[in-house]
């Protein structure tokens, strides 16, 4: 049966880790937790920081290239639509 573990608990564990005050076999034996799931933690504590510490330009990149995104298939769907409609236009002049 696996063992869940809340927020807290893993954050405790990535910091202690982190710290490097102890070895992560230490803090394995010490919290009955894989040493695997450990390292896991202290990566995934460690990437938070960096997103924490981004700079504001960035975060506006990204959501610029979502809009990009977002608007270059609306406009694949439009053009799709508009010869579509040019084909059935055609039908009726005719």
């Amino acid at each position: 049966m696996r063992k869940g573990f809340n927020a807290e608990f893993k954050a405790k564990v990535a910091l202690e880790a982190i710290k490097e005050e102890k070895t992560i076999a230490e803090l394995s034996s010490k919290y009955e937790v894989h040493r695997t799931q450990i390292t896991d933690w202290r990566k995934g504590a460690l990437g938070g920081v960096k997103e924490t510490f981004k700079g504001k330009r960035e975060k506006d990149n990204k959501e610029n290239e979502r809009l990009v995104d977002e608007l270059y298939r609306q406009i694949g769907q439009l053009k799709v639509e508009n010869e579509w409609l040019k084909k059935k236009a055609a039908l009726f002049e005719d």
